[in-house]
């Protein structure tokens, strides 16, 4: 047994430092690919402008949105117990955009005011749909579903309702930035969301022995001492604050949650000690890979990086299923 948990151990870090380099070669790759190729070793002025006032801000904001949406995933289904648990899929990214469009339309000069009600949003669409799924039976991935769409129906109305105090300029880029939208990083915006991801993924990786437990109920979990109550509110809490942050700085960047923790799943286990950190990781390489393509696909025009996310991540989502 010592000796197979020593394997584990060791095959565990050879995957992160993989991860690890991973990230580190698409953090350059998307530096350097673009409507305008940089060159590392001498750069014009313009290109010094374009390296350290756009680019480098963009890469690094998809990063920080990739970990937080893909470590908000990993929690959330692992506390639901519940594989489709998804920032995306439960409405809570469109209480997040619902937040943000509040915040676009009444407080447009003021910069803070669309990540503080874009987590009140999340927060609120996340207590809604939980509480919808509750039932005296339990909670089934059937009703957790349907709870989602329901909130994600709901909330996507009131877009679309809130959408006719725009004018016409204004429409055109909160639709775009509705479909996941990295062209407006700033640096307040990816320092923000970076410190965000790390508190945020540190204090999960704190409760991932409780979750570990929790992933075989509630109830066994309690018996063994898990105080369920609080290791679910840190957990909605924490997943609700780093979409709300996410959401504000970038959109709607869907998938993410969902298909980046189950590929870890598939390479390294349950154990949420090693899925939440990782999920981390592989989460920053999808978005910013994702956001690469968006960049040079019809350069110089950009698609949206949720649409790219999605016609990756949903034909994942049909091998998944099929697979399990």
């Amino acid at each position: 047994m010592k000796v197979q948990s020593s394997k584990l151990k060791v095959q565990s870090f050879r995957f992160g430092v993989g991860l690890i380099g991973l990230l580190i070669i698409a953090l350059l790759g998307a530096i350097y690919f673009g409507s305008e190729k940089l060159s590392f070793l001498d750069l014009t002025k313009a290109q010094q402008r374009i390296l350290f006032d756009i680019r480098l801000p963009r890469v690094l904001l998809g990063a920080a949105v990739g970990a937080s949406l893909a470590v908000a995933g990993a929690s959330l289904q692992s506390l639901l117990r519940n594989p489709l648990a998804e920032p995306y899929l439960l409405g809570v990214s469109n209480g997040a955009a619902l937040g943000t469009m509040l915040a676009f339309v009444f407080f447009a000069n003021s910069e803070f005011a669309r990540p503080i009600f874009s987590i009140a949003g999340a927060s609120l669409a996340t207590v809604a749909v939980y509480q919808m799924a509750k039932s005296r039976a339990g909670m089934n991935t059937e009703r957790l579903v349907l709870s989602g769409v329901i909130v994600t129906t709901f909330l996507s109305s009131v877009l679309v309702l809130l959408t006719s105090l725009l004018d016409s300029t204004k429409l055109r880029s909160f639709t775009f930035w509705l479909l996941g939208d990295l062209s407006q990083a700033t640096t307040n915006g990816y320092i923000l969301t970076g410190i965000a991801v790390i508190l945020g993924t540190i204090l999960l990786s704190s409760q991932a022995k409780a979750l570990n437990l929790m992933m075989i109920g509630e109830r066994d979990a309690f018996d063994f001492g898990v105080e369920v109550g609080r290791v679910r509110l840190i957990v909605f809490a924490t997943a609700s604050a780093l979409v709300g942050i996410s959401v504000a700085a970038s959109g709607s960047v869907g998938y993410v949650g969902l298909i980046v923790p189950h590929l870890i799943r598939l390479s390294v286990g349950s154990d949420n000690r090693l899925v939440v950190p990782f999920s981390a990781v592989a989460g920053a390489i999808f978005v910013v890979l994702a956001d690469t393509i968006a960049r040079v696909a019809i350069a110089p025009r950009e698609l949206p990086v949720g649409a790219i996310t999605a016609l990756i991540g949903a034909p994942m989502f049909i091998w998944l299923l099929r697979r399990n």
